[in-house]
C-alpha cells in the first residue's frame, strides 16, 4: 500500500497549496483545505481542481476518486466583504487571475462528468457557494447528517451565518461590504443543481439560498445518503469497495455513457453562466462607486 502526497507543495509536477491529493492503491482522495485558512482566501480552489482532474483522469492506476473537506467543513466560501478585496479581484476580475478561475471552473466540471472513474463526494460539513457545485457535479454523494448544502451566489450579503471570515480578520466584517447585490451562479450551479431538484425548488435553491440540511437531500434522493459523521469514513470505504469490486471496464463505460446528459448539459450553460458570473462581478464593483449605485437607484 502506498500514498502520494501534495500538500502545500508538489504532487509529481503538480503544485498544490488550495488542495491536497493522496492516491492510496487504486484510489484518489481529493482533499479541499478551508479558504478560511488560506491567505488568498479563495483563490486557487477552482483552478487547482480543474488541473488535479484533469491529471487524474490520465492515470490509468487510479480507478476511484473520493472528494472531500478539512478543518470541519466541505468547502465554505468567506464572507461578502472579502469579494470587495484587492486579494478576490485578482481572481475574479484581473484578466489573467480571471481567466485562470474559469478555466479551472470548465476543467473541473467537464472533467468530472466525463473521466471514467466515479467521483464519491464526501461531505464532511457544510458545502456552501462552490462547495455545493462541487459536490453536485459528483456521482454519488454521501454527507454528515449536520451538513448544510446551500448556494449563496444570489444573497452574498444574506447568509453570512453560513460564510466564514477571512484569515486573520475578526468581529463583523460584513459591515463594510459593497450595497447588496447578488451574483450569477456561474462555478456550475445552474448547470449541475437542476438535476438533484424540481424545477421550482432549484430556482429556489439558486435565486433564494434557500439551504437543505443532509437529511432532507438523502430523503429526497438528492444524495445518497447522510450518516452521523463519526460514520461518514465508515460508510464512504463500504461504497468505495463495492464500487472497486465491480468491473473496472463495464464501470467506466457505464459511468461514461450515464454522463451523456450531464456534459450536454454543462456544454448548453455552463460557459454562459461562468460569463454572466463575471458581469455580475463587474457590476457588483460598480455598485460600490456612487455613482454606479445612483444609475441603479435611477433605473439607468
Amino acid at each position: 500500500m502506498s500514498a502520494t502526497r501534495g500538500k502545500g507543495g508538489r504532487f509529481g509536477e503538480l503544485a498544490l497549496s488550495a488542495c491536497e491529493l493522496a492516491v492510496d492503491g487504486k484510489v484518489a482522495t481529493v482533499t479541499i483545505r478551508p479558504p478560511r485558512s488560506l491567505m488568498g482566501g479563495t483563490a486557487g480552489h477552482h483552478a487547482e481542481l480543474g488541473e488535479i482532474f484533469s491529471r487524474l483522469r490520465g492515470d490509468a492506476r487510479v480507478r476511484m476518486v473520493v472528494i472531500t473537506g478539512s478543518g470541519g467543513e466541505f468547502y465554505v466560501p468567506l464572507r461578502a466583504a472579502f469579494y470587495g478585496s484587492q486579494a478576490a479581484r485578482g481572481y475574479l476580475v484581473d484578466p489573467a487571475g480571471s481567466w485562470r478561475t474559469a478555466l479551472g471552473i470548465l476543467r473541473f466540471h467537464q472533467t468530472v462528468a466525463e473521466i471514467e472513474k466515479p467521483v464519491v463526494a464526501k461531505v464532511n460539513g457544510d458545502a456552501i457557494g462552490f462547495g455545493s457545485s462541487i459536490a453536485f457535479a459528483c456521482d454519488l454523494i454521501v454527507a454528515a447528517e449536520d451538513a448544510v448544502f446551500c448556494d449563496t451566489h444570489l444573497a452574498m450579503d444574506e447568509r453570512e451565518h453560513l460564510k466564514a471570515p477571512p484569515l486573520g480578520v475578526t468581529g463583523d466584517v460584513g459591515a463594510s461590504a459593497p450595497p447588496p447585490a447578488g451574483i450569477v451562479p456561474g462555478d456550475g450551479a445552474v448547470s449541475v443543481v437542476q438535476r438533484f431538484f424540481s424545477p421550482a425548488l432549484a430556482k429556489e435553491y439558486l435565486m433564494l439560498a434557500r439551504p437543505f440540511r443532509a437529511p432532507e437531500l438523502a430523503a429526497s434522493g438528492a444524495i445518497n445518503a447522510a450518516v452521523p459523521g463519526v460514520r461518514l469514513d465508515q460508510a464512504v470505504e463500504a461504497l468505495v469497495e463495492r464500487l472497486l469490486a465491480r468491473s473496472a471496464f463495464a464501470l467506466a463505460w457505464t459511468k461514461r455513457t450515464a454522463n451523456r446528459r450531464v456534459a450536454a448539459k454543462l456544454n448548453r450553460s455552463l460557459d454562459a453562466s461562468l460569463a454572466y458570473e463575471l458581469v455580475s462581478q463587474l457590476h457588483r464593483g460598480a455598485l460600490a462607486e456612487p455613482t454606479g449605485l445612483a444609475a441603479v437607484q435611477q433605473g439607468g
